[in-house]
Order: C-alpha cells, then sequence, then structure tokens
C-alpha cells in the first residue's frame, strides 16, 4: 500500500468515527482530496486507492493534471479564490466551484458554462471569522447572493462553503462551523430551497466539522503531506 492510499484509509477512518460520534450515517460525509502543488502521479495513486474527487485551487497547474488524466474518470472541484479572467477555464473543465464569493464570478461561469455539459455546481463562499484575509461574502449577504444566483442558468447552486481561522480551540472551530449551517438553514427557509451541501472542514478540523453538519470535507495534508510551495 502507497503511503498515500494509506493516508487516505486513516482519514476515511476518522471521518467514520467522527460520524458515528455526532450520530451521522457514515455515508453523509464526502473526502474531497486537495491536491493543489501534488503532481498529477500523486493524483493517480490517490486515484488507484479509491478516490475520485479532487479539489484544486490553481487554475493552470489543475488543467495540466485533468488533461493528464482524462481517462479516470475524476471529479474536480475547484475551491482556491477565482479572479474572473480565469472564469472561463474553470467553467470548462470542472464539475463543482466551492469559492464563489460575489454575482459577478457566478454570473460570468454560468454565462461560459459549455451548454453540453451538465450544470456547474456551485458553494457560495462565507467569511464566517470576519477576517480581512479571508474570501467570501459577509454572512449577512448570503441570502440575497444565493437568491441571486439560483436563478442563473447553466450552474446549481448546491450550498454553502466557509474556511475559519485556524484554531486548536475545539469549541471555537464549532461555533465557526455552526454559523455556516445555521446560515444554511436560514437561506433554505428565506428562499424556499433545499441546498444541502457545507462544504467546510479540513485536516485539523474535520471532527468538528463534521460534527456541526459538514458534507463534505476538504482534506490535503493528511493525505499528500506537506505542501512544498516553489518560490
Amino acid at each position: 500500500m502507497t503511503s498515500i492510499a494509506a493516508n487516505l484509509q486513516a482519514v476515511r477512518e476518522r471521518i467514520a468515527t467522527a460520524c458515528r460520534a455526532a450520530g451521522r450515517q457514515e455515508g453523509s460525509v464526502s473526502l474531497l482530496a486537495v491536491s493543489k502543488t501534488w503532481p498529477a502521479a500523486s493524483v493517480r495513486d490517490a486515484a488507484a486507492a479509491g478516490q475520485t474527487a479532487f479539489g484544486e485551487n490553481y487554475v493552470q497547474e489543475a488543467l495540466g493534471k485533468i488533461t493528464a488524466l482524462e481517462g479516470l474518470g475524476l471529479e474536480w472541484h475547484f475551491i482556491g479564490p477565482l479572479q474572473s479572467n480565469k472564469t472561463r477555464a474553470v467553467a470548462e473543465n470542472f464539475d463543482w466551484v466551492h469559492s464563489v464569493d460575489r454575482l459577478k464570478i457566478a454570473e460570468r461561469l454560468a454565462a461560459q458554462r459549455p451548454p453540453q455539459l451538465p450544470p456547474l455546481n456551485l458553494c457560495l463562499q462565507v467569511n464566517v471569522s470576519g477576517e480581512d484575509s479571508k474570501s467570501g461574502c459577509a454572512p449577512g449577504e448570503a441570502p440575497a447572493l444565493a437568491a441571486a444566483i439560483g436563478r442563473l442558468p447553466g450552474v446549481t447552486l448546491k450550498g454553502l462553503m466557509a474556511i475559519p481561522e485556524p484554531s486548536d480551540d475545539v469549541a471555537l472551530q464549532r461555533r465557526r462551523f455552526a454559523t455556516l449551517r445555521r446560515l444554511l438553514d436560514a437561506v433554505n427557509a428565506a428562499q424556499g430551497t433545499d441546498l444541502d451541501t457545507l462544504s467546510m472542514g479540513m485536516s485539523d478540523d474535520l471532527e468538528a466539522a463534521i460534527m456541526e453538519g459538514a458534507t463534505i470535507v476538504r482534506v490535503g495534508t493528511a493525505i499528500f503531506g506537506q505542501r512544498q510551495y516553489q518560490k
């Protein structure tokens, strides 16, 4: 078993344990393997171990992997900040975008999604910790933004995403994730929708996220190891 395969197994066991602790079905939480900065060979190893969904932050890097691994039937999620000049490439090549934080980006993705492809799945990113350095709309803006995005063709709003500030305080972790869960409930109640996706939780806090209702956890380091960023 490769180290990536062993790491995947360990992460899946963490997810299953957290689901049991939360009184949730184990299959209610999906694992998104965050493969940014890792080569196509690493993604191939993870795919060989049964992982099918991968998250990428950098458009050009991701496009090379998508092309190299085209025959594997993988599902590609864009999870990084998205600039207007990169929306076409994302609309044409990805299955999900988790990092929509303003209407302009959603409108461009909708307009640029090729009609022969299924609708592009979107999550609205919310800045639940109020950090100036973090992307995401303010919580108070989320209901109106969700309503506007929900009316666009070519895309399907699935739910909300958040990246709270790093913290070892489990109580704080849970409060941040609970904020996103309550916001999803409020959006559904206000709009009469049934959005069901909470993309939240990473390597260091996935247990807290699952306790508060995460349906997708985004895990990179615990699967692939510490990243080596090029200078």
